[in-house]
């Protein structure tokens, strides 16, 4: 890929991005193309921009990116925990099919090491978790779910959506098996009096999939 991800919003003081899956946000050890490397033909001024968050390589979707010092600050802020802040929502198709339609997981989350991998695990010392939950559809013997976060932590929607015991499709740490990861940042909005945020449409390896639960977008 050597074109620049595509942009679904912007003004002076950020883009959103929809990052295709396989693009890392920063530079990897064993070098390759990254998000920051479209940086300088985003830059407005001498300095920045800057991520404000950052989503997994194999995650595709709507990633924030500031152009000015202070609305990195502002934005950060509204990217933490509780209710009234950033609206950050993600679509994912699970493996197989939850017996409910609906929940909320509280489920505390720590990091766990073993040789060199790592993933994260439910501990009751954990950071606070909570997602919101439901299912959109079903097809094949899987679920199409959408996730609202209420924390931020790492790997949240992965981690629980393996609690629910439905790991997200062709998420090889938490148990979905091999292929492209089927994670979409679908929206994100921060609740500004002009308002920062867009939705991002499925990549190609989930279109069809959400193309037959829930129709044309």
């Amino acid at each position: 890929m050597s074109q620049p991800p595509d942009i679904l919003f912007q003004d002076s003081r950020a883009l959103v991005v929809n990052k295709p899956a396989g693009l890392p946000v920063y530079p990897g050890r064993s070098g390759g193309l990254s998000v920051e490397d479209f940086f300088p033909i985003w830059r407005r001024g001498k300095i920045g921009p800057w991520l404000v968050h950052r989503l997994d390589q194999d995650t595709a979707g709507c990633l924030l990116i500031a152009r000015k010092k202070a609305f990195l600050l502002q934005a950060q802020e509204l990217m933490g925990d509780g209710e009234g802040k950033a609206e950050k929502i993600y679509w994912a198709i699970l493996r197989g099919v939850p017996v409910e339609e609906a929940g909320e997981i509280c489920v505390p989350l720590t990091k766990v090491t073993l040789r060199r991998r790592w993933n994260m695990a439910p501990a009751v010392d954990g950071q606070p978790a909570r997602t919101l939950w439901r299912t959109l559809g079903v097809h094949g013997g899987n679920a199409l779910v959408e996730f609202t976060l209420l924390t931020g932590r790492t790997h949240q929607v992965r981690a629980h959506a393996a609690y629910l015991g439905h790991p997200v499709l062709g998420d090889g740490v938490y148990g979905g098996g091999d292929g492209p990861m089927c994670l979409l940042a679908r929206r994100l909005t921060l609740p500004l009096p002009e308002p920062v945020g867009a939705n991002a449409p499925p990549p190609a390896h989930m279109a069809a999939f959400v193309e037959t639960c829930l129709g044309t977008l």
